[in-house]
This record gives structure tokens, C-alpha cells and sequence, in this order.
């Protein structure tokens, strides 16, 4: 992000790194075993009292929800990637960070797992595209460039993928 995308603010680079956190770990951030539910909430929290309560809404902006009882994986993530990213102009560029380094570096994945991840983030590309283009999206013009040019390299490797 501070290469291609220059961005320098401390905070949204914060969140960048911990974008995954609550996702995937918030168990160890609140120092307890897999015993209970995920505790997300708890996790925001102690992430708000380390860095602070803007990386925590930048984190939870970013952190897709549980998937509820009988919703479709992919149609959940897109509702997600949607509605989440929609009034944080922050929030968009982490998550367009992940999800081009994802897409991208979809050819690293093989078998069940590269079709399903393909599925999904085929699907998110235009509202990507769309969430990328708005005026408040606080990104340079030739860093849009660059973003729409590796969300085209990875819509070509989901088509590859799905042989469509």
C-alpha cells in the first residue's frame, strides 16, 4: 500500500496489517481458547484500546460477518463488500488492496479452494470497480489506473479458473 497505492497515513496502514485479524484470530487477540464463539466484538476492542478507534472501525469495516444460517457464501461476501465499504472511503482502499493481492495471487491457489475463491471474488469485481471509482475514494488517478489494471489481471484468472 505505501508502494503502489502511497499511502503514508499510519493509521490506515494500521489497519491494513490487522485487516484480517478479527476475522481469523479474534480468539488469540482477546488471549482466549476456541472454546467459545467468536468473540469479534471483544477482539474490536482490544484492537480500539492498541491502536486506536479509528483502526478498530477501519478493521471492522473490512472484517466480513459471520455467514448466516442458509446464505449463500459468495452472495454474503458481495452484501458485505458492499454495503461495508460504501461509506468508508478507507475501508475501500485496504480492502482493495486485499482483494487484488487475493485475485492476483489466485494462480497460487489449486484444487476445491481456487474454484470457490473464484466463485466469490468473480462476483465482487464490479462492485470493486465501482467503490473504486467514487470521487471520495482517496486515491491518485494513476493509482485507480493501476488498481482497475490488476482488477482486469484477476477477472482474467477467475475466467480461467471457471473456463468461462
Amino acid at each position: 500500500m505505501m508502494c503502489y497505492y502511497r499511502i503514508v497515513d499510519p493509521e490506515v496502514l494500521a489497519a491494513a496489517l490487522l485487516h484480517d485479524a478479527v476475522e481469523d484470530q479474534a480468539d488469540a487477540i482477546v488471549g482466549r481458547s476456541g472454546d467459545r464463539p467468536e468473540p469479534r466484538g471483544e477482539a474490536l476492542q482490544v484492537v480500539a484500546e492498541r491502536f486506536g478507534g479509528r483502526v478498530a472501525a477501519l478493521v471492522d469495516a473490512v472484517t466480513q460477518p459471520e455467514l448466516p444460517p442458509g446464505m449463500d457464501r459468495t452472495a454474503h461476501y458481495v452484501r458485505h463488500v458492499a454495503t461495508s465499504l460504501d461509506p468508508s472511503p478507507w475501508a475501500r482502499v485496504i480492502k482493495l488492496s486485499d482483494f487484488t493481492d487475493n485475485g492476483v495471487g489466485i494462480i497460487h491457489t489449486a484444487g476445491p479452494k481456487a474454484h470457490r475463491s473464484a466463485v466469490k471474488y468473480a462476483a465482487a469485481v464490479p462492485i470493486f470497480r465501482d467503490l473504486l471509482q467514487r470521487a471520495d475514494t482517496p486515491l491518485d488517478a494513476d493509482v485507480k489506473a493501476h488498481i482497475n489494471r490488476q482488477l482486469d489481471r484477476a477477472d482474467q484468472r477467475f475466467a480461467a479458473i471457471l473456463g468461462t
